[in-house]
């Protein structure tokens, strides 16, 4: 058999993609797009979808590159320190998915190509070095998280709704990215990171966290009180999003300890389904 499609070298690259975020990334683009308040344009908003996969896939990839010495300690079953793939495969596996999400964007819009192309330099600057400074890195990989939702409704020719829905993306990822840092915390020293809680402490990170979960509860009802989300998407969002934010923050306050902060951060990932599915059956007043 040959090497490169050995069943072991294939699962890696599958792991390397990380499927269960692009599991997110693509539905999230798709309601970005849906909730525009644009005309409804499939083939475009498919093809943003298909495109932030790819972008998402690299930029995944890219980081486990980056991140080789890191992952031997805090995530020793990934695909490279778990001795699946070698740092040459990752590197390739990103080059060709950044590649084909910019060509995929070639056919959807301008901004859509320009916006691809920007992200793709964000994310290797991210992994290479923004990632290991004081907030700046957490920032940027909010920033393009939240940017999923604006690309699926610049797809479209629509701003307006998926734009707050990017802002609550970008407010529920920067608490969720300073959580990974402090379970990362062990790892990360090792390499000379100097990350938010390494800096200033578990204590002053999960004040920080606290301050911008608050801040997302109370722009959640902001949409709905301008008129632009129907009373289905409040009570989908008070019930699945913030009544869980605020679980969050009790129990990460009850137990600062980084694991149990990890596990929190793994638990945010699957509640961003929630937000999804409240802006997707109410957003249309």
């Amino acid at each position: 058999m040959n090497a490169a499609f050995r069943p072991d070298r294939i699962r890696g690259f599958w792991l390397l993609a990380r499927p269960n975020n692009l599991a997110i990334a693509f539905p999230a683009i798709l309601v970005g797009g849906i909730v525009s308040g644009a005309e409804l344009k499939w083939l475009p908003l498919l093809l943003a979808a298909v495109s932030g996969i790819f972008m998402g896939a690299g930029a995944n990839a890219i980081n486990d590159y980056y991140d080789l010495e890191i992952d031997r300690i805090n995530k020793p079953n990934r695909p490279l320190p778990a001795g699946l793939l070698t740092r040459r495969d990752a590197r390739v596996f990103a080059t060709v998915a950044f590649l084909a999400g910019i060509a995929v964007a070639v056919f959807i819009n301008w901004i859509c190509l320009s916006i691809a192309l920007i992200s793709a330099v964000l994310l290797v600057l991210y992994s290479r070095s923004l990632k290991k400074t004081v907030l700046l890195g957490n920032l940027t990989v909010a920033f393009m998280l939240g940017l999923a939702l604006v690309y699926g409704g610049l797809a479209v020719g629509g701003m307006r709704n998926a734009a707050a829905v990017g802002l609550f993306s970008f407010l529920y990822n920067l608490a969720r990215e300073i959580l990974k840092d402090a379970d990362d915390m062990e790892g990360d020293m090792t390499q000379g990171a100097d990350t938010f809680p390494i800096r200033y402490g578990i204590r002053a990170s999960l004040v920080l966290v606290t301050v911008v979960l608050l801040l997302l509860v109370a722009a959640t009802v902001v949409p709905y009180s301008l008129g632009w989300f129907s009373r289905t998407y409040l009570w989908i969002v008070a019930v699945g999003v913030d009544a869980v934010v605020f679980g969050f923050i009790v129990s990460m306050w009850r137990k600062p300890e980084p694991g149990h902060l990890g596990r929190l951060a793994v638990w945010m990932k699957a509640d961003m389904l929630a937000g999804l599915a409240a802006v997707y059956f109410g957003g249309n007043p």
